[in-house]
């Protein structure tokens, strides 16, 4: 189910990470900085209600939607109380899976100051309503352009390599051999860096890319 709930999100343009154990995602929460977590109730080292609780305490502020099997008052409470911010009963539809993370997304960004809005010199994304525009003109992106695009934005002036593209955007391991990251780039910058603009997508030889709109030395 994990798989199939990270597969579908990511084809909708989220980046996703999946932990397999709750031991694993405290782990991962302690090192990255994550809008919203799903966590289900049965983990393999311990309760999801009790990491929920963990999370809380070691401070993370994003929403939680909780998943279970249980769809009992007292399991909900129980969840709620630990942490969550809503609750999903198995089995779901993914179509409600989706609309309650565009609600809980909404609801956290407008509630703790948290920007939906991603910008760098004239190209804006909303993260919320999904749309990219570049002097006012709105961009028409794939998922995975989309998904590529937020991964540049939010390292933006720090150089990134193939290799943390491939883990961060396509949940890989790169393949030295492969050029799918270089054609999807291209195909960005035919979408961003029209003639008549400034190039914000440079390549640095050897390193990987770079979302600048600093003038080239």
């Amino acid at each position: 189910m994990a798989s199939f709930i990270r597969m579908g999100l990511t084809q909708s343009g989220y980046s996703v990470d999946l932990a397999e154990s709750a031991g694993a995602a405290e782990s991962m929460v302690a090192g990255n900085a994550y809008d919203l977590i799903i966590l289900d109730v049965m983990l393999p080292d311990q309760s999801g209600i009790d990491t929920a609780r963990h999370l809380r305490g070691d401070g993370y502020q994003g929403p939680i939607l909780m998943l279970t099997a249980l769809s009992g008052t007292k399991d909900r409470i129980n969840g709620l109380d630990a942490g969550a911010d809503d609750y999903l009963a198995k089995p779901f539809d993914f179509g409600e899976l989706q609309a309650r993370v565009r609600a809980l997304l909404r609801r956290s960004h407008s509630g703790n100051g948290m920007t939906s809005l991603l910008r760098m010199a004239d190209l804006e994304m909303n993260l919320l309503t999904r749309v990219v525009t570049r002097n006012g003109e709105k961009i028409q992106l794939t998922p995975k352009e989309f998904s590529l695009l937020e991964y540049f934005l939010r390292h933006a002036g720090r150089p990134v390599s193939r290799v943390s593209i491939a883990e961060s955007v396509w949940d890989m391991h790169h393949d030295s051999e492969s050029n799918v990251i270089d054609v999807y780039v291209n195909t960005l910058r035919k979408k961003i860096d029209k003639p008549g603009y400034t190039k914000l997508i440079r390549t640095i030889v050897g390193v990987g890319y770079v979302l600048t709109d600093e003038t080239p030395a």
